[in-house]
């Protein structure tokens, strides 16, 4: 009898450690979970802000804030007096006095709101990353593989407030806009921190049983986000060269597939960056370029995991190029011009996640 009871008392805790190891998984879990969601509102920030900037370049408002003060330009004029003060330094750029002489104060008013929402908007995305990141980071909610990546993410968006700023004291002194070359930076930049968050955020997710996704879907999948982030540096061109004001045609681009004065310019490289015939035709290009890459890699992904991402991918992919095909057509108003940016990010998110989904491995093991 003594051995029996001697044992009886350990039996409970010797059934109890799986159960442990349960609930430690779970608790795991809802915390990657939580990091999940955060990093997912900065995505959406993120998105966010690519639209507003786009709706501040299409309305001419990236230049009415010629200074850079990252934390006392969180305060937007209060008095008729500050107004007028910030209005008289626009009125001491290239801007004010070529394109637009008869501005008054309120017109002003207009595009100084666009670009101040554009910046606060960043500011908020680096307060909403930052505070949680530091809480999750003492609290150990991440990943121990993932904490100096996410905090080299932080810096880089820091970075990013910087490179926005590069790109408008382009327009400050001898241009009336900003150089096209630093809008496409600039753009593809906030893409490429985008495609990072979303990566970090769905290899979160527990790796899905079953076979993965063959090492050439996943090739195709890596070749289709580069794509569109080149895509991305091309809309920025044509953007910058206000090319999409011209050639408002389609499928013809000058009344031919392949038009004449794609090289008129020396040496011939500069075409692909300042002429805005030529960038409009690698737009173009591209853009049935990705629509192809879309279309094979549902083809080859129809009977992998991968196939309903695949299928994702392609929808938004078609859906961003009869949004690009309507803006050009009708001289990209600014419904369709934001609309189609939107697009962009839109398609680069989906073909981000569905690369990640067909990873053989998570953050969250």
């Amino acid at each position: 009898m003594t051995p029996q009871n001697a044992s009886s008392p350990r039996a409970p805790a010797a059934a109890g450690r799986p159960l442990d190891g349960v609930a430690a998984n779970i608790t795991r879990q809802r915390r990657q979970n939580a990091v999940r969601i955060w990093l997912w509102v900065v995505a959406v920030m993120i998105i966010a802000m690519v639209v507003v900037g786009g709706a501040t370049r299409m309305t001419g408002s990236g230049l009415s804030i010629t200074e850079w003060k990252p934390v006392h330009g969180t305060i937007p004029p209060l008095s008729l007096a500050e107004w007028q003060e910030e209005f008289e330094k626009y009125k001491q750029i290239p801007q004010f006095s070529i394109l637009n002489p008869d501005m008054d104060l309120a017109g002003f008013q207009f595009i100084f709101w666009w670009e101040w929402s554009h910046r606060l908007l960043g500011r908020l995305i680096g307060v909403v990353f930052a505070v949680p990141f530091v809480y999750f980071l003492a609290r150990g909610y991440l990943p121990r593989q993932l904490r100096w990546p996410m905090a080299g993410l932080f810096a880089l968006g820091g970075l990013q407030g910087f490179v926005g700023w590069w790109m408008v004291a382009s327009g400050l002194v001898e241009r009336t806009e900003v150089s096209q070359y630093r809008l496409a930076i600039h753009l593809t930049f906030a893409c490429l921190l985008l495609a990072a968050i979303v990566w970090v955020a769905e290899g979160l997710r527990p790796v899905r049983q079953g076979a993965p996704a063959p090492a050439g879907v996943r090739r195709l999948g890596s070749v289709i986000v580069a794509a569109v982030l080149v895509q991305i540096f091309l809309g920025g061109l044509v953007a910058g060269l206000r090319a999409g004001w011209t050639y408002n045609t389609w499928p013809l681009i000058d009344g031919a597939l392949v038009p004449e004065g794609l090289l008129v310019q020396a040496p011939w490289w500069r075409n692909l960056f300042e002429n805005p015939l030529t960038v409009q035709f690698d737009h173009r290009m591209v853009a049935y370029g990705v629509v192809v890459l879309a279309l094979a890699q549902m083809w080859r992904a129809r009977a992998t995991p991968a196939a309903a991402g695949a299928v994702l991918l392609l929808a938004a992919v078609l859906a961003q190029a009869v949004l690009g095909i309507l803006a050009l057509i009708h001289v990209v108003p600014l419904s369709l011009g934001l609309a189609h940016q939107f697009g962009a990010v839109v398609v680069l998110t989906v073909a981000v996640a569905h690369r990640r989904h067909m990873a053989r491995s998570s953050f969250a093991a």
